[in-house]
């Protein structure tokens, strides 16, 4: 069964269609289902509903229309479903570089609903568990990369080796009750400030 939290947004202007995905969506097990059919403020109107799961069917696939869904992924931090009735390679690219989770081409048909909801979540999931690493990776380089210059700093200064260099900062960072990378900042801008 799903989880009793879980809301979805339906996005459909044809409310034939949004009833057959809400009958599908109800038939798996998910009764929290809201029908978005005029797109005016549709990323406001998102979040102010704050789904956990958007589902677009779009039968007609304008270049304007196709965007906005885009935009919509992109802005709204939520695993989206996108229905297509046909596809090519560009628009499928593109819809996948702008975090769409789950792309599927030729309809909905209300059996497969639920597996694919749960693929978009997973996939959503672990993007972000792996867009989460990326940012922490990058933040740990950046401070090394302080750190390292800050040393460097100090063995030119004070005629320091880099082991001495490096303990007088931890020093300093335990002394302070302060993180080493903040202590290598005030390294960096006091030697500037001493140019």
């Amino acid at each position: 069964m799903p989880e009793k939290t879980l809301s979805i947004v339906v996005i459909d202007q044809v409310p034939e269609r949004a009833d057959l995905i809400t009958a599908g969506l109800n038939g798996a097990g998910y009764a929290e289902v809201t029908v978005i059919s005029n797109t005016v403020d549709l990323v406001g109107r998102i979040a102010a509903i704050n789904p956990s799961v958007i589902i677009v069917d779009l039968e007609n696939q304008r270049r304007d229309t196709v965007e906005q869904m885009f935009r919509v992924s992109q802005q709204v931090k939520r695993p989206v479903v996108m229905f297509v009735d046909q596809s090519d390679s560009d628009t499928a690219r593109a819809a996948m570089e702008a975090g769409v989770s789950a792309y599927v081409v030729d309809g909905m048909q209300p059996e497969r609903i639920r597996p694919i909801v749960d693929l978009a979540i997973a996939r959503f999931n672990k993007f972000h568990k792996l867009e989460s690493q990326v940012e922490e990776l990058s933040t740990e380089l950046a401070q090394r990369k302080t750190i390292e210059q800050a040393k460097g700093i100090l063995m030119e200064q004070r005629g320091l080796s880099e082991p001495d260099a490096y303990g007088l900062l931890r020093k300093a960072s335990m002394d302070q009750k302060r993180p080493l990378v903040e202590i290598a900042e005030s390294v960096i801008v006091a030697s500037k400030v001493g140019l």
